[in-house]
């Protein structure tokens, strides 16, 4: 995928992920979202152009920097806080399984198979299973 063909995706991403959003809703999120960006900035900015933040946070998702994983860890968990009560029912539970299934494999990737037990407890442990 080239690098325009993944700025257009990530735009038509962005523009889905706002479209339902009110303005009021909008500026909630970037007010909860602002302290993690701050504290992290000096990391995402070292040695950046500060002109072009989209420009900016691709190129940082790009290189797979540790600025933007962590932005990520802390970012993710309040954004689906947000958006998720938003979304009907029935897109939550495709989304839900889907997301689950992504995290698991994902996240478990390069570990034991003892860790990924573990790892597979405390999920359902939360899950209440």
């Amino acid at each position: 995928m080239s690098t325009d063909e993944k700025q257009r995706l990530m735009d038509g991403m962005m523009e889905k992920f706002f479209a339902d959003l009110t303005p009021e809703e909008k500026q909630q999120m970037m007010a909860s979202m602002m302290p993690m960006m701050m504290e992290m900035m000096p990391q995402m900015m070292e040695g950046k152009d500060p002109g072009n933040m989209m420009e900016m946070m691709l190129e940082l998702m790009r290189k797979d920097m540790p600025a933007m994983q962590q932005m990520m860890t802390k970012m993710m968990p309040q954004c689906l806080s947000m958006m998720l009560p938003r979304i009907g029912k029935e897109e939550r539970v495709e989304f839900i399984p889907r997301m689950v299934a992504v995290l698991l494999e994902q996240g478990s990737d390069g570990m034991t198979e003892e860790e990924r037990t573990d790892l597979m407890k405390r999920v359902a442990k939360i899950a209440g299973a």
